[in-house]
């Protein structure tokens, strides 16, 4: 099979380049840096960005199945810059793919697509789209996502996956920040340390997207919808935390900040960094990701594309464990 993977260089996306080449599939990349590793393993990559529509037209000829990953991520930065790229960037894909007759396009969504600030305990796919948004990442993302859905048809099949706090070796974002911000001292306890947390090995997220892939092709009842991509067993947030802490021989984070003092915290600093260059330390959405369960089931991912991990959650912790000696 030929296939394109955007953002191939990025952390999901190369792990998703390596099970595809594993598989014995061929493998386009597209994505705004050059990846000698990635050349180094048969994958041909091209330097392009999603702007530019007619790159990305260009890298789908030929193409049979395109996954896209790249995005620009984080919290902070402007509205233009989320949208341009992860919104009409994504709009390019689709029309990439309607112009070169790309049968299958798997899209690497979020859970925050749906986080309007409470607690998700247990939630499936009927959850809505919130009516505001504390970020410009989830906001660009959720469109893009329905712009995905809506362009389901026989020719163009389409799924949107949302896997949730992607961890595992070779992390290069939320696994350094976490220690970054605990050596600094500026790491607390937002809320009471009860909140449960759905999350996923990079690995086992790779192999969904491959598996609802194989799902479109074959029979198509993930057709045109999306999924919470996690584990099955939810876990403490804050234990996992500390656990994380464990392996780096750093000591737990033991204090704390209520979730409302962390939200006016955030909102002050917002104000603040306006005129500032960087990212505040605390903002709304991260005080309310932080302190709020995030349980998602993946029981319709199980039935409509037989989703299924691959690597175990210990032996996922004991392969990361050797990148903490270089954070």
């Amino acid at each position: 099979m030929r296939t394109l993977v955007t953002g191939g260089g990025g952390f999901l996306g190369r792990y998703i380049v390596e099970q595809l080449k594993a598989a014995g599939h061929e493998v386009r990349v597209l994505s705004r840096g050059a990846y000698p590793e990635l050349v180094r393993i048969g994958a041909t990559v091209i330097q392009a960005d999603l702007r530019n529509i007619q790159a990305v037209t260009d890298a789908c000829d030929g193409i049979e199945a395109v996954f896209h990953t790249a995005a620009v991520p984080g919290i902070w930065g402007p509205w233009s810059t989320y949208h341009a790229i992860n919104t009409i960037g994504t709009q390019n894909v689709i029309d990439a793919c309607k112009h070169q007759g790309v049968a299958r396009l798997i899209y690497t969504s979020s859970p925050s697509v749906v986080f309007a600030g409470s607690d998700h305990l247990n939630a499936d796919e009927s959850l809505e789209y919130p009516s505001q948004w504390l970020c410009h990442y989830p906001h660009s993302k959720a469109l893009a996502e329905q712009l995905v859905m809506a362009a389901h048809s026989e020719k163009l099949k389409t799924v949107s996956l949302r896997p949730h706090l992607i961890w595992g070796k070779r992390d290069n974002h939320l696994i350094p920040r976490l220690l970054q911000k605990a050596r600094s001292g500026r790491l607390r306890i937002v809320g009471n340390g009860l909140n449960q947390v759905s999350m996923i090995n990079v690995e086992n997220a790779a192999a969904a997207h491959l598996q609802a892939e194989t799902a479109l092709r074959q029979h198509g009842r993930c057709g045109g919808k999306a999924y919470f991509i996690n584990e099955v067993d939810p876990v403490n947030l804050w234990d996992w935390i500390n656990e994380i802490l464990a392996k780096a021989d750093l000591p737990p984070v033991t204090k704390q900040i209520s979730a409302t003092m962390a939200y006016r915290v955030g909102a002050i600093l917002e104000t603040i960094w306006k005129v500032l260059p960087g990212e505040p330390p605390m903002t709304r959405f991260v005080a309310s990701q932080l302190a709020t369960s995030h349980v998602y089931s993946v029981q319709n991912a199980i039935n409509d594309f037989d989703f299924r991990p691959i690597i175990s959650v210990t032996d996922g912790m004991q392969k990361m464990q050797s990148d903490f000696q270089n954070l």
